[in-house]
């Protein structure tokens, strides 16, 4: 059975390789999946997806009229996925929730650590013989309240590895965990408390309707004057916009991004040769307090290996017509009551 592998990236042909142990033959595919690649998918029964590809319903139409049968989305992330759609033609999804939750939250502290300590100046003064302190001042992490928007695999771990740095945690989250409380000493408190009392921001929620712009101009005025703001969740839970004109305002002291809300296209590829189009970004990049990586906080041999070894082994539980706790499932239908 062949593997469709739309934006397979050299950085993880080879841990798809070997997690398919020779069992499958791969259909690499750089391009992203749109409507216009899917029928590059000719042949497969399963294809795998990456956080950019379009999911949408016209393009699960197409590849489920060419024989696909099984979405494998190599990421914890579903929202470039229309589930209603998926389920309707009968397509089978799943992702990979728990790839490597440590890869995030470290990259989110790395984000934290460099920009606090202005690792980007200090390393271009340094190369240019300039060994002067005057603008490098940082400040402690411990003591400092940081706020967690988002407490589920990635935060929780991130709660974990700031309580090690002596941090305060609050923590904002529909679904409040006890044990990241007993554990750690996160308190959830509303989101307006946690903006008007974090030192620094981290957002690690997922992306719904409910959570696009989480952080607008609005929330951003509610923090403090000088707060850091980091965003390794995903790109469209900040609105960049009203990120920017914080930032010109003072209001902003600090932002590291590692997901962008205008990534799709430009991320995971290289632009080096022509100017960057993305006058926003252009406009962020120019600011001496931000930092953006291009989605790499997965990048980690151990979160690879995860992603692509539990790729398969959803594959080989779907064949042998087994379950995997890995799979979309539709929405229970509410019950109906019936006259009596």
């Amino acid at each position: 059975m062949t593997i469709t592998v739309f934006s397979a990236y050299p950085f993880e042909r080879p841990y798809l390789s070997a997690a398919a142990q020779d069992c499958y033959p791969f259909n690499f595919v750089a391009a992203a999946l749109t409507l216009d690649t899917a029928g590059q998918a000719a042949g497969s029964t399963a294809v795998a997806l990456f956080v950019n590809d379009d999911a949408s319903a016209p393009v699960l139409e197409k590849l489920w009229a060419l024989g696909v049968r099984y979405l494998l989305l190599r990421a914890a992330g579903h929202d470039n996925v229309d589930l209603p759609a998926a389920h309707r033609l009968g397509l089978r999804v799943a992702t990979v929730p728990h790839y490597s939750p440590f890869a995030i939250a470290e990259h989110t502290l790395a984000l934290m650590l460099a920009l606090n300590r202005h690792l980007r100046q200090a390393d271009a003064q340094v190369r240019h013989g300039d060994f002067r302190l005057d603008k490098l001042v940082g400040f402690d992490l411990h003591g400092r309240t940081v706020g967690i928007i988002g407490c589920g695999t990635i935060g929780g771990t991130l709660a974990g590895l700031l309580q090690g740095f002596g941090c305060r945690l609050l923590g904002y989250d529909i679904q409040p965990d006890a044990e990241l409380t007993r554990r750690y000493g996160l308190e959830y408190v509303p989101l307006d408390e946690l903006c008007a009392q974090a030192d620094v921001i981290s957002l690690h929620a997922p992306l719904t309707p409910a959570t696009r712009h989480i952080l607008n101009a609005a929330q951003l005025a509610k923090m403090k004057r000088g707060v850091m703001l980091i965003n390794t969740g995903r790109g469209t839970l900040l609105d960049t916009e009203a990120a920017l004109a914080a930032l010109e305002s003072g209001q902003l002291g600090y932002l590291g991004l590692d997901v962008y809300e205008h990534e799709k296209g430009l991320f995971f590829n290289d632009h080096s040769q022509q100017p960057l189009q993305d006058e926003l970004l252009v406009r962020l990049l120019a600011q001496p307090n931000v930092l953006i990586t291009g989605h790499q906080g997965f990048l980690t041999h151990d979160a690879l290996t995860n992603i692509a070894s539990t790729c398969f082994e959803t594959l080989g539980c779907w064949l042998a017509g087994q379950p995997t706790p890995n799979e979309l499932l539709p929405a229970p239908h509410p019950e109906v009551a019936v006259p009596a």
